[in-house]
C-alpha cells in the first residue's frame, strides 16, 4: 500500500509543479495505449485519436521550449519534432 500511496503523492506533487508538462505526459501516454490498442484490433479511428495526441503534445512541447528557452540541447526538441514528422507521414498514408 505504501508503495502506491508513495506513486500518488509524486503524481499529485508533479501535476502541480509543472501542470503543462504532465499534461505531455498524460497525452503521450494516451497515444501509446491508443497505438496498442490500434496494433490489435486494427481500426483507424484509434490511429486518427492516437496520432491526433502525439500532434497535440509535439506542439505544446514546442510551443513550451520557445517560450522558454534552454540554454543547452534539449533531447525534447528532437523528440518532438520526430513525433511530428512520423506523425504527419502516418495521417498521409491513412488519407491515400
Amino acid at each position: 500500500m505504501r508503495h502506491w500511496q508513495y506513486w500518488l503523492d509524486t503524481l499529485i506533487l508533479s501535476s502541480q509543479h509543472n501542470p503543462p508538462r504532465f499534461v505531455e505526459l498524460v497525452m503521450l501516454t494516451l497515444a501509446m495505449m491508443l497505438l496498442g490498442i490500434w496494433s490489435v484490433t486494427a481500426q483507424w479511428q484509434y490511429l486518427v485519436l492516437s496520432l491526433s495526441y502525439i500532434i497535440g503534445s509535439s506542439f505544446s512541447i514546442l510551443v513550451r521550449e520557445y517560450l522558454d528557452p534552454q540554454p543547452q540541447f534539449q533531447l525534447t526538441h528532437l523528440t518532438a519534432v520526430l513525433l511530428l514528422i512520423i506523425s504527419f507521414y502516418s495521417f498521409a498514408e491513412l488519407i491515400r
